[in-house]
């Protein structure tokens, strides 16, 4: 059992920067994905971020270049760095992390953390 916790989020105002982070309780190492998941206010969750095991990087449709994904290789954190942000980037940030057992997946989410750009 792997749990996660997000930190960083916060009141911006727009064209600010933040660094979440993602703590794991336990070593991330060879986790299959990591990803950054956000949900605002009456809207579904969409992807952010992900990264795979090998490094590979990709970016959801509301990324347009502003985010990066990074990570900690040799210890339990990523991150998600946001640039220029927006008011439309208001939204609990979520990490997510698929760890494979043998042949079997489990999926762990952080709680969120809340990031509030004001115009």
């Amino acid at each position: 059992q792997v749990q996660l916790v997000e930190s960083g989020g916060g009141l911006v105002q727009a064209g600010g920067s933040l660094l979440l982070t993602c703590t794991a309780s336990g070593s991330i190492v060879n986790a299959h994905a990591l990803r950054w998941y956000r949900q605002a206010l009456g809207k579904e969750r969409e992807l952010v971020a992900s990264m795979t095991n090998r490094g590979q990087t990709t970016y959801g449709d509301v990324a347009e270049g502003r985010f990066t994904i990074s990570r900690n290789h040799t210890g339990n954190t990523f991150y998600l760095q946001i640039d220029s942000l927006k008011p439309e980037d208001s939204a609990v940030y979520y990490c997510y992390v698929e760890h494979w057992v043998i042949t079997t997946p489990h999926y762990y989410w952080g709680q969120g953390t809340q990031v509030t750009v004001s115009s």
